[in-house]
């Protein structure tokens, strides 16, 4: 150690180093400079990073940013109206309350955040590569970096959920998912997502004319060119329409871990677990995490966090089941998108329930059983 230079923050004596300058780990260093602390976010990375999600924040990911500091609004974001699904004989939509859901391209959701982590006084040291933890430093390069809190944010090979025991993760169904961004004349404010035989296509808008498009399937080598023919009426949609950028690709998959945290060490965003692209909750689990886990900090615990992260986890994982379980059974599909279009209500308050704007209690076991005794007798 006495070879390296170390970084120390001249009257600050509690110090938290986040692994990670993505979204999640950007959003923990704001939420615990709010809190008072000095923040370092290292990453081999340099801007600006880019990662394949479908680009939409659900309600509870843009109150949460909002916690932040971050306001959305039409002038930097698409708000879009709701969720639509359809399968070729069934279209059902369900909207959120107003300009409550938006999106926007990650590379601009990324330099929004960086942004207003600098504002808030968070030191970033890009294009360092961590090479050793210990437990009580961090050495990337030939600096040292001493912490009273570690955070690990770097994604789903996270080095520090090795360092510090905390998995493997219990991985569940792994699909793969790839992306692509369209400019187009115009496009309805809605995600759409459409169910196929085996794989999904979603599409997003992010900008007055661009549409980001991404297919979700378990074939590795199932590309966006070859699942559009299988929905002809998207395929007609993008026909006249030009790409703006490569596919870009990526693994989903829910992944659940038995712990978190460990002593000092905290795991956020993807490092900490994930649910399947398909549920839209990526972002907004990581940003709810960060915003728990910074008033762990504050408290001088971790057994706090542990319990929140659970908590959050819990329906976006629930969720997640339940479409996977619509994209492996058709018959499920076929009847549980033809409830959902002669009962838009019912979609209304599932989709409440699935964003965050309503509890799980507001559906009662009465709707519950009546829910089951209409998808046996769809068709």
């Amino acid at each position: 150690m006495s070879r390296v230079k170390r970084v120390d923050q001249v009257g600050e004596d509690s110090q938290v180093v986040v692994i990670g300058g993505g979204p999640a780990g950007i959003a923990t260093a704001i939420a615990a400079r709010q809190r008072g602390f000095f923040t370092t976010v290292l990453d081999s990375r340099i801007p600006p990073i880019d990662k394949a999600c479908g680009e939409g924040l659900l309600p509870h990911g843009v109150t949460s940013l909002e916690s932040l500091g971050i306001r959305l609004n039409s002038e930097i974001a698409v708000p879009f109206l709701g969720i639509g699904f359809s399968d070729g004989r069934s279209i059902a939509r369900a909207e959120f309350p107003a300009a409550s859901a938006f999106a926007m391209r990650r590379t601009q959701l990324h330099q929004l955040l960086v942004d207003r982590a600098t504002q808030a006084g968070v030191a970033f040291h890009w294009g360092a590569r961590v090479t050793r933890f210990d437990a009580y430093y961090v050495a990337a390069g030939d600096k040292v970096f001493p912490y009273t809190w570690l955070v690990g944010a770097d994604g789903h090979n996270s080095a520090v959920r090795k360092w510090a025991n905390l998995g493997p993760p219990r991985m569940h169904q792994p699909r793969f998912g790839f992306r692509q961004h369209f400019r187009v004349r115009s496009w309805p404010n809605y995600v759409h997502v459409y169910w196929g035989r085996d794989c999904q296509v979603l599409t997003t808008p992010v900008a007055a004319n661009e549409v980001c498009v991404s297919v979700l399937s378990r074939d590795s080598r199932l590309r966006l060119r070859h699942a559009l023919p299988l929905f002809p009426e998207l395929a007609e949609k993008l026909r006249y329409a030009t790409s703006t950028t490569r596919e870009l690709g990526d693994m989903t998959s829910l992944t659940r871990l038995r712990a978190v945290a460990r002593g000092r060490v905290a795991l956020v965003g993807d490092a900490s677990g994930t649910v399947d692209a398909i549920t839209g909750h990526g972002l907004s689990l990581a940003f709810q995490q960060s915003i728990v886990l910074a008033e762990a900090f504050r408290r001088g615990t971790l057994h706090t966090y542990e319990a929140a992260h659970r908590k959050i986890a819990a329906m976006p994982a629930v969720m997640t089941r339940l479409m996977l379980l619509m994209d492996r059974n058709a018959w499920v599909r076929a009847r549980t998108l033809r409830l959902f279009e002669v009962n838009p209500k019912l979609f209304a308050k599932l989709l409440a329930i699935h964003s965050g704007d309503a509890p799980l209690s507001d559906v009662g076991m009465g709707e519950i059983v009546d829910f089951g005794w209409k998808l046996l007798l769809a068709s």
